[in-house]
């Protein structure tokens, strides 16, 4: 069976989509890039916002309209599913299979009644399946579901209650994302410092989790994304400061900076302990990188609550920032507030958000100038980029959602590879910097 693949939405999709397809190329499946000829087109859907919906929907019936080329199954699993299984089979009855989380299990023996899959039956090791451009970028997803309650958020409806995965399968996963040419292995979960809550009171908790990932691996880079300031323990910080091969890097999302707000949000955390995190973070870890996320136009969000979230910015200078604006969620408790601040508001605010931010960033960056990096190179230039050779990342650079640094003088370098270089220049987001011999 030739299978094509399309895995939409956030990095932990990307990790689901990768496990889903390992069980089939054990079964026998053959991975194409060229969808028309695939026998089978699986379709990994993401629900978190209406854009997120729709792309999903776009993908699934162009998906499904390659049958009439010769494709013979089109299957949907992910996040819109799972939400919208029974809605998505009256209105899309051309798609042969719809697959929530709780039933991808049934995947293979579906295949198999259809002829389009062999050996059913069979236990296989499922080795996650690489499915991106850069094989020296991993991500492992530690943990499922969330316990948190934002009144904005439906992933707890698609994804369910916080679930850990074991230590042993991680530390072997983590493994065979090295032996596939993992130099940098991004931590992902809805957030990370749950991870071990539900293993049992003596269970592990996180800084456990990458002392084994640090012992049974030598992979030079791990990455911590999305933690909630209250997993952010002593522990895991003396952590993060004394072992090199965990990235000065955190990012731990805020969402806003007044306390009626937060309060509304259904957020955990208040301004006054963000303020007490955000300085001992700073203190504790030199060079540390902090990245967060801010909702804007959230019901209820006066223009002097937003006035305030843009002063927190300022004092609080985030070195990256990922912002968006509110829009309601079928099910979620928010969609009980009036929805009372107009689009083009939200739009306005999240505009101007941004540009604050920009301005943090630019200043945050410019303190790296001159400084000796090690630069991990993810592509070959393209030959629009003003002289760089190669362009790559240096740790304080997650990979996809912040800038890039572009080098020169570096030709000789091999993508995948760390090169030590010296930074020359910042820019709003990015640096430059020349290869040093």
């Amino acid at each position: 069976m030739k299978l094509g693949v399309i895995s939409l939405g956030c990095d932990k999709a990307t990790v689901d989509s990768e496990r889903v397809v390992g069980d089939l190329v054990g079964h026998g499946a053959i991975v194409t890039s060229d969808l028309p000829s695939a026998d089978v087109i699986l379709i990994n859907t993401c629900g978190f916002i209406d854009a997120a919906k729709q792309e999903s929907i776009d993908a699934i019936l162009g998906a499904a309209k390659l049958k009439e080329e010769g494709v013979k199954a089109v299957v949907a699993v992910g996040c819109l599913v799972q939400r919208y299984k029974k809605e998505l089979q009256a209105e899309m009855p051309e798609v042969d299979l719809f697959l929530g989380f709780s039933e991808l299990h049934h995947l293979v023996p579906e295949l198999a009644k259809r002829g389009l899959i062999d050996d059913p039956v069979a236990s296989h090791p499922g080795v996650r399946q690489f499915l991106g451009d850069q094989p020296h970028v991993r991500y492992l997803k530690i943990s499922e579901g969330c316990d948190h309650t934002c009144a904005f958020c439906a992933i707890p409806l698609m994804r369910g209650k916080h679930r850990s995965e074991p230590l042993e399968r991680l530390v072997r996963e983590a493994r065979t994302l090295e032996a596939q040419g993992a130099k940098e292995i991004n931590l992902v979960a809805q957030d990370l410092g749950h991870w071990g809550r539900d293993l049992g009171r003596e269970g592990p908790k996180l800084p456990e989790l990458l002392e084994a990932l640090l012992a049974g691996t030598t992979v030079p880079w791990y990455r911590l994304l999305y933690v909630y300031s209250a997993g952010i323990t002593e522990r895991l910080v003396e952590m993060i400061a004394d072992e090199r091969r965990i990235v000065p890097y955190i990012d731990m999302p805020i969402q806003h900076a007044t306390d009626r707000m937060l309060e509304r949000m259904r957020r955990p955390e208040r301004v006054h302990t963000l303020r007490e995190k955000l300085a001992w973070l700073r203190g504790a870890i030199p060079d540390l990188a902090i990245r967060t996320t801010c909702l804007v136009g959230f019901p209820g969000e006066t223009d002097e609550e937003f006035r305030a979230l843009l002063v927190f910015l300022e004092e609080a200078q985030f070195d990256r920032l990922g912002a968006f604006a509110y829009s309601p969620q079928e099910g979620t408790r928010a969609v009980q507030y009036e929805d009372d601040v107009p689009d083009y508001v939200k739009r306005e605010r999240l505009e101007e958000l941004v540009e604050v931010q920009r301005a943090i960033s630019g200043e945050r960056l410019a303190r790296f100038v001159g400084r000796e990096v090690d630069l991990l190179v993810d592509r070959v230039s393209d030959p629009d980029e003003q002289g760089a050779t190669h362009v790559g990342r240096v740790q304080w650079q997650a990979d996809d959602v912040d800038g890039v640094t572009y080098l020169a003088q570096g030709g000789w370098a091999e993508v995948g590879s760390f090169v030590r270089a010296r930074v020359t220049e910042s820019e709003d987001y990015d640096f430059r910097a020349v290869a040093l011999t």
